[in-house]
C-alpha cells in the first residue's frame, strides 16, 4: 500500500489498514466499469460519500458509527476493486468470502464490529441502492423506468435532494479522507 503497510489479502488484520490508503484506492476505482458521462469517472469514494448522505438522510437519528460504517460500506474494493454483480457472481463464493475478511478487518480498525447488525446492513444497503439508482440516471444513461426495474421504484421526495457529482480523484480522496476523520473524532 501507497502507506507502505503490507496487507495480505487472504488473511487481513486491522494494524495493516491505513484510512489513506483506502481513500486513495476508492478515489481510483470507477463505478460503472467507467461507463459513465463527464469529464471525470465516478468512483467508489465519490459514491461512498453520496451513501453516507444519503444514510444520514435517510435515518437522521443514526449513531456517527453507523454513519462511519455506511462510508466504509464499500472499503474492500481500494484492495479489490468494484466488480458488478453478475460477475461477482461468476466468480463465484470466494469472492464473498475475500470481500467479508476485508470488510471485517477494516471495521474493526475503525472500532465496528467485524459484522454489522442486519438491521444497519439493511439501511445501508437502502441508501447503497438509491445511490445506484441516481448514478443510473444522472450519469449511466437510464432512463427512470430502467433504474426503476434495475434498482428498484425509489421514494420520489429523496430523489431531487441528491446531484451526482464527478470531480478530480484527489479531491474526492481528500473529501474521503476528511468524512472518515471526522466521523472518528466525533464518536
Amino acid at each position: 500500500m501507497l502507506s507502505g503497510r503490507r496487507l495480505d489479502l487472504l488473511d487481513p488484520t486491522p494494524v495493516d489498514i491505513e484510512i489513506s490508503d483506502i481513500a486513495h484506492g476508492l478515489a481510483f476505482v470507477a463505478r460503472w466499469n467507467g461507463q459513465t458521462k463527464g469529464d471525470f469517472a465516478y468512483t467508489v469514494a465519490e459514491h461512498s460519500l453520496l451513501v453516507t448522505d444519503i444514510f444520514i438522510q435517510q435515518n437522521p437519528k443514526a449513531p456517527l458509527r453507523w454513519q462511519l460504517a455506511a462510508l466504509l460500506h464499500d472499503a474492500p474494493e481500494y484492495v479489490i476493486g468494484d466488480m458488478i454483480s453478475p460477475v461477482k457472481a461468476a466468480v463465484g463464493p470466494g469472492y464473498g468470502a475475500l470481500d467479508d475478511r476485508l470488510t471485517a478487518a477494516i471495521h474493526l480498525r475503525f472500532g465496528l464490529p467485524a459484522q454489522l447488525p442486519v438491521q444497519i446492513k439493511r439501511q445501508i444497503k437502502k441508501a447503497d441502492k438509491l445511490s445506484a439508482w441516481l448514478e443510473a440516471v444522472q450519469i449511466a444513461g437510464f432512463s427512470r423506468p430502467e433504474a426503476d426495474k434495475f434498482f428498484g421504484k425509489q421514494d420520489a421526495a429523496l430523489l431531487d435532494l441528491f446531484a451526482i457529482r464527478l470531480r478530480p480523484p484527489m479531491a474526492v480522496r481528500d473529501d474521503y479522507t476528511r468524512r472518515c476523520q471526522d466521523l472518528m473524532q466525533a464518536m
